[in-house]
């Protein structure tokens, strides 16, 4: 990877894989990467969904910004 935005955006695509998988898995590697338990100070099972959006989010840029090169 001579380019480092490559690297970046391939960084970002696997931080919104594991955006996506933290709505649904439950882990050490999830729970401390969510976004809601980040940015909310009350994170419950009911504010877990947003890591899937925050995830499509990310990924989707990602791989938009990759393919747009």
């Amino acid at each position: 990877m001579n380019h480092p935005d490559v690297f970046i955006n391939v960084l970002g695509i696997l931080y919104g894989v594991l955006l996506i998988s933290a709505a649904f898995v439950r882990s050490r590697l999830t729970e401390s990467m969510r976004i809601d338990a980040l940015f909310i100070k009350e994170h419950t099972e009911k504010t877990r969904p947003l890591n899937l959006l925050a995830g499509l989010l990310i990924a989707g840029y990602g791989i938009y910004s990759l393919l747009s090169r």
